[in-house]
Parts: structure tokens; C-alpha cells; sequence
């Protein structure tokens, strides 16, 4: 069988939802190697991993300065999340980013085969495909993005936008998490590009060359992350919340610490909600979970001062001499203990602005108890909810709407519960990240060259 190839922008989660698929076809890992001390980019260190094959590249300082923390994450990622209010636009940024695509073009390309797959992960990479092309790669390479894409009248604020979405149509494959964002790129490569669009196949045809766009929404890896309710770390994160809490119910939110994931909103709707019922205080905390990201862009300074600020205002004003309300967490956890914070809160409060998918959402699903399930509020602008109907779905940009949907939650009767549970659950179940994997792949092998 053919190895596949994994290039990615992104470690973490996408490292995590990956590795099955890259042992199962003995593949190579490629990507950043997270340093950036070195002078020079370019040098590529090569290991073996439990049957993958890792192959890392260092960038120089100035390069992540301009491809990672510049284009990647002050442009692309508030541009892709509807934020072009936070969006830098700036030449220089941009000439690294394609700099570095080159030199991630050039350091893969003796590492593929001739029958190889190709699989290029996330907003990190979109022109690395058209650049192998311009090596005479004539591999099938696929681009799966793992961010919302958005609207053609927000993408045309980028300068170059048309540059950008032409190379991806040198991918014989692309896929995007939701039905909605995979519109809205057929409607710019329509309206923008003037090419010709099946929207029904997901054929584009450009320039000679044809693309399949398609939505593949990602799921978690079942067997594993439910495996870890076993463990000792689960059991005892688990006990750490209801020895806490003092029978109070727990509410949780996990994040990492950005922007998009409408944390400040969320406090501002549990603060709505504590005005309208004070007397909870005593029956409800609220644990949030936000490790930190990107501490190098000045925005992500500027969210964590929000984000603590507001936070000491809803305890300074509802806090007891033997209970606060309110419990910020500014550091991460590993998976079996989140497990056992899932499992033992009540209420999973998911409310990005704007999200791709958010496994964060299906992960609290997985844990629940079938028996006694706690429920979970969704942001209706995150991608899980297009899978996730039974979720109590809510607008994260409004403190009542969130204020309501916790009152919903803390009132549900158990037969209500396990109803929504049972239907979410096996959703999450049997559409994850294998099937996601198999789906993609197969799809990659069939699509019309």
C-alpha cells in the first residue's frame, strides 16, 4: 500500500488525530519542529515513533516571527474566524509566509514516493500544494483545513486573496469540517475566481486543472479517549471535583486561551446569569480550564487581562468567606484528567465564537454517565453543531441567551438528558476520527485527476 504523507502546520490535537491513520500506512510525519533559535531554517531531523517515520524542520527565529506568529496567526486565523477586525495585514508577513511554504516544499519532497499520498494539514500550509506542483510532484496531494472559512466578502479584505485560493486548487482534494464553510469556498472560487463549480460533486474547475472540495467533519478517537475513564488519572480528577465543590453542581469549559473561543462573552453570560439568580451561587460553579497560546501575539495578551479581570468581578461580587463562583484555570491538563473533569461536571459549556469543529464538545459527550449525563451548551457557530442538534444551542455573543441556556441545563429533568445524551453520543461514536481518516483518504484515491 502506498504511504501517506502527513504535513502539518499544527501539533497537538491534529498530531493526535492523525497518528492512527499514519500507523496504519507506515507514513511520514512532516512538519515544524517547534524550534526557533536556530539561525538558518532548514535543517530536517528524522526519527522513528511507534512505526512513523517523524521528519521535523527548524525555522529561524525570523521566520517564525513572520510565517507563524505574523501571517499564520495575525492574519490568516482572525481573517478565517470573522475577526478582520483583529487582522494584521502586512507585506512582510506575507513574503514569509510564502518563504517558508518554499522551504517546507523543498525539504518534503525526498521524502515522498511515487505512489505516495499527500495529506496537507491547516491554514498554516495552504500553498505548499502548488509549490510541490511547481517540483514536479505529480503525487495526489489532499489539504484538509481545520479552521472555518469564511465568507467571500470578508475573504476579499486580504490582500492577494485571489493568490491564496489559487493555490489550492492545485490539491486534487480539499475538505473543510462543515457543509457551510465548504460553501462559502465554492461561492468565492464561483463568484471571485470566474471558475467553473459543481456544487453538487464539489468539482472545481480552473485553469486547466481540476479540484473536489468536499466536508469531512472530524471526530475524536472513541475507543482511546473513552478507554481513559479507566485510569487512575481520570478517577482521581474526577474526585478532585466532587470533593470540591461542596455538592454544588459543576460547570465546565475547557479552551485553549484565544479570541475565538468567546470566553470573555461566556463569563459575561454567567455573570447575566448569577444577577438573575443569585441565590445559585450555592448550587453552581463555574470551572474554567484555559491553558495559554501564542503568548507572543499581543492580542493573546490582551484576552488573558480580559479574561482575569472578568472573572475577579463576578468573585469579588458573589464570592462567600467558603466558596467563590468562578474558578480560573490558567494551565492544561492531560486527556484521562480531562475525562474526569467531564465526567464529573454537570453542564459542558462550549461556546467559541466561531470554531471548525471543537472536539472539546464531543469529548465532554464521550464522558458523560449514561445513566446521569450532564449537558451540554453549544455555541451554534462552532462546527460540532451541525452534528451536535441535541446539545442546548445558544448564541455565544449574548449574555441572556447563555444566561437562559444554563437555567435550561440546571432544570433539565434526567429523562430529558439521557434523551439528548443518547443522540449525541452516537453521533460522536460512530463518526470518529477513523472514519474521518478512511473517509478522506478513500476519497482522495477516487477523486478525479
Amino acid at each position: 500500500m502506498p504511504k501517506a504523507r502527513g504535513a502539518a502546520g499544527a501539533q497537538g490535537g491534529l498530531a493526535g488525530a492523525l497518528n492512527a491513520a499514519l500507523k496504519a500506512h507506515k507514513g511520514v510525519w512532516f512538519g515544524w519542529s517547534g524550534e526557533d533559535g536556530v539561525a538558518e531554517s532548514g535543517n530536517v531531523t528524522t526519527y522513528e515513533d511507534d512505526g512513523v517515520t517523524i521528519a521535523t524542520m527548524d525555522l529561524s527565529g525570523q521566520d517564525v516571527e513572520e510565517y507563524y506568529n505574523g501571517y499564520a496567526n495575525q492574519t490568516l486565523w482572525p481573517l478565517f474566524h470573522y475577526r478582520i477586525d483583529l487582522a494584521r495585514f502586512e507585506r512582510q508577513t506575507g513574503k514569509g509566509y510564502e518563504r517558508v511554504n518554499e522551504e517546507f516544499a523543498e525539504r518534503l519532497t525526498p521524502f515522498m514516493g511515487e505512489d505516495d499520498l499527500v495529506w496537507v494539514h491547516d491554514y498554516h500550509l495552504i500553498p505548499l500544494g502548488e509549490r510541490l506542483r511547481s517540483r514536479g510532484v505529480s503525487n495526489r496531494i489532499g489539504f484538509f483545513l481545520h479552521t472555518p472559512w469564511p465568507p467571500a466578502r470578508l475573504l476579499v479584505s486580504l490582500p492577494y486573496h485571489e493568490r491564496l485560493v489559487r493555490t489550492m486548487l492545485h490539491y486534487d482534494l480539499i475538505g473543510f469540517q462543515t457543509e457551510e464553510w465548504l460553501s462559502s469556498f465554492l461561492e468565492y472560487c464561483s463568484d471571485e475566481l470566474g471558475a467553473e463549480v459543481d456544487a453538487k460533486s464539489g468539482t472545481v474547475r480552473f485553469e486547466g486543472r481540476t479540484c473536489t472540495a468536499r466536508a469531512f467533519p472530524i471526530g475524536i478517537d472513541w475507543d482511546h479517549f473513552t478507554a481513559l475513564g479507566e485510569t487512575g488519572d481520570a478517577r482521581q480528577a474526577g474526585q478532585r471535583i466532587l470533593s470540591s465543590t461542596r455538592r454544588r453542581i459543576a460547570m465546565i469549559g475547557v479552551d485553549r486561551l484565544d479570541y475565538s473561543k468567546g470566553l470573555p462573552e461566556r463569563l459575561d453570560g454567567i455573570s447575566r446569569f448569577f444577577d438573575r439568580r443569585p441565590e445559585s451561587v450555592r448550587d453552581l460553579v463555574f470551572i474554567q480550564i484555559a491553558p495559554p497560546s501564542r503568548e507572543d501575539v499581543e492580542s493573546y495578551q490582551a484576552i488573558r487581562a480580559e479574561l482575569e479581570q472578568k472573572a475577579g468581578q463576578i468573585n469579588g461580587a458573589r464570592s462567600e468567606v467558603d466558596l467563590v463562583p468562578v474558578r480560573y484555570v490558567n494551565r492544561g491538563y492531560n486527556h484521562a484528567q480531562l475525562y474526569g473533569f467531564f465526567r464529573a461536571s454537570k453542564i459542558g459549556l462550549v461556546t467559541p465564537l466561531r470554531d471548525g469543529m471543537n472536539l472539546v464538545a464531543k469529548e465532554y459527550v464521550a464522558a458523560q454517565d449514561p445513566e446521569d449525563p450532564g449537558v451540554l451548551i453549544l455555541s451554534r457557530f462552532a462546527g460540532a453543531a451541525a452534528q451536535l442538534h441535541e446539545a442546548v444551542l445558544v448564541n455565544p455573543h449574548s449574555p441572556d441567551d447563555l444566561a437562559h441556556a444554563i437555567g435550561v441545563a440546571l432544570d433539565m429533568p434526567l429523562e430529558e438528558r439521557r434523551r439528548r445524551h443518547r443522540a449525541m453520543v452516537t453521533s460522536v461514536r460512530e463518526e470518529d476520527v477513523q472514519q474521518w481518516t478512511a473517509n478522506f483518504l478513500e476519497d482522495l484515491r477516487q477523486v478525479e485527476r
